[in-house]
């Protein structure tokens, strides 16, 4: 991954978390850091 793609994906990755935070009260941020949680405990069952 070169400098440039890694900038660019950096930029449109907090644009889409402040475009969530403004739209949607962050709504969709949490249920994603939820459903993280659940995927780790999952995953941490199967170890």
């Amino acid at each position: 991954m070169t400098n440039r793609l890694a900038i660019v994906l950096f930029i449109l990755f907090i644009a889409l978390l402040v475009g969530d935070g403004v739209l949607n009260d962050g709504s969709g941020t949490m249920i994603a850091l939820k459903r993280f949680a659940q995927l780790t405990e999952w995953l941490a069952f199967w170890r």
